[in-house]
């Protein structure tokens, strides 16, 4: 059967204390709903739409590229006359599932075990907490069948007591979630729209609820204020680091390691203290990642050192590199094999040939360079003119004497050697000696200006 899934977004989130719909608050730099999204899709729903209220214009444009139908619950009169707005967009033929945007962290693997098997039933999502307080109770008769759910506002001094909760996540067939919701009312402290009261309604009707757990209570937890989003926050990067140990990558401290996009690392790696992974990042074999490091959107090859606070973005690094310390590689860097660069050195659009080096304080940008190139310390690549970018070509065996400027667009010949101070401003050719200086000049008996 075709799966429909309706995710619910339209709440406030009052206890944020923010201008931002709770909804679009990032867990691991992702929105929360985002995280839901992706979980519905990875289940293979057949189409997926989402109830939003607050703030609904920012929702849909940070969520632009949702493949998902959008419906607006403009008065939030309870969880069961949301799930009837999101009814209207589905196909009533299908199976359809209920998830909630605040609540992020849910496996597909909790959720595939829900929808096992629920033909002509109502599945729930039930968990038992050593503290209940807030959520729905599971009322169970003689023969422990639910019959029904009672909200805390609404539960008598016995109900409380009762350890199994309503997670709120459930499947049921289309039309006959739609029949239940139909004949529910608001006769309750809150005046709302349970959806919770589709369930007495299913007993009376002889309809059988069947409940599935999650493998942790933290799978059904949902964010209402920022101490709870920070809780979440460090479950799901504690999941990330041990699902990685088990790969066989070895982390220096898992609880200071901050994933915050989709890795692919190799065993093998190490991985040091406060290191940061953002947006796709692919770690090969062997390599040493130091502590402070920022890696976001590139490729990391195998048997590479980056040595501390390096920040690496959308950049290549071939096998048997050595980055850092102190280093940033800017978008579109590419360092090839068993190429070097150092402290405090700057790389933007640029290509550093096999076996060469860049190791300090330089700034390389717009650069295409070769093989067992040594650029020395404090050389620049001029490459803008206050208007456009120019490139810089050199070739292979070049040797920069420090502090040279190389005034785009130039190309330096293989097995040039530019002596330090140069400012290169004309192309030269291979295997030539380049000086570039203002002549010493010496004035004896020159005297220092004093202050008076």
């Amino acid at each position: 059967m075709a799966l429909s899934v309706i995710i619910l977004a339209a709440g406030k989130g009052t206890r944020m204390k923010s201008a931002l719909p709770k909804v679009l608050h990032p867990l691991a730099n992702k929105p929360l709903v985002e995280h839901v999204y992706e979980t519905a899709k990875k289940l293979g729903a057949e189409e997926i739409v989402i109830v939003y209220g607050h703030g609904g214009e920012q929702v849909k444009a940070k969520c632009y590229h949702f493949d998902a139908r959008w419906v607006e619950q403009k008065e939030q009169l309870g969880t069961g006359h949301a799930v009837q707005h999101g009814l209207e967009a589905v196909n009533l033929e299908n199976d359809v599932l209920v998830l909630y945007g605040d609540v992020p962290l849910t496996t597909t693997d909790s959720l595939k075990l829900l929808l096992e098997d629920f033909n002509n039933k109502i599945a729930l999502m039930t968990v038992k907490l050593d503290n209940p307080f807030g959520y729905g109770r599971i009322i169970r008769d003689k023969h422990d069948k639910v019959v029904a759910i009672v909200e805390q506002k609404d539960a008598s001094d016995e109900q409380k007591l009762i350890a199994e909760v309503n997670s709120g996540i459930l499947a049921a067939k289309g039309r006959t979630l739609n029949d239940l919701l139909n004949r529910i009312d608001n006769k309750n402290v809150q005046g709302e729209y349970y959806l919770t009261d589709i369930f007495s309604l299913a007993a009376n009707d002889g309809i059988e609820v069947v409940t599935s757990h999650p493998s942790g209570a933290w799978e059904v937890e949902g964010v209402n204020n920022r101490l709870q989003l920070a809780t979440l926050e460090r479950i799901h990067q504690m999941n990330i680091a041990n699902e990685l140990m088990t790969n066989g990558v070895a982390l220096a401290d898992p609880a200071r390691l901050d994933v915050r996009g989709d890795v692919d690392i190799s065993n093998d790696v190490f991985i040091d203290v406060n290191v940061v992974l953002e947006g796709n990042v692919k770690i090969g074999k062997g390599t040493t990642i130091g502590p402070n490091v920022v890696i976001i959107d590139s490729t990391i090859g195998e048997n590479v050192v980056i040595k501390s606070n390096c920040v690496i973005e959308s950049t290549i690094i071939e096998n048997n590199v050595d980055v850092g310390p102190f280093a940033r590689l800017r978008p579109e860097t590419h360092l090839h094999e068993k190429s070097r660069v150092g402290n405090f050195v700057e790389i933007k659009k640029s290509a550093i040939g096999k076996g060469s080096k860049v190791n300090h304080l330089s700034y390389i940008g717009d650069t295409e360079m070769g093989a067992d190139v040594n650029i020395g310390a404090g050389t620049i690549t001029c490459n803008y003119d206050g208007a456009y970018k120019h490139k810089t070509i050199i070739k292979d065996k070049v040797f920069v004497g420090s502090d040279s400027q190389l005034v785009a667009p130039v190309t330096i010949g293989q097995g040039v050697t530019i002596g330090a101070g140069a400012t290169i401003t004309k192309d030269v050719e291979d295997d030539a000696l380049v000086i570039s200086r203002v002549p010493q000049r010496h004035i004896n008996g020159w005297k220092r200006p004093q202050k008076k």
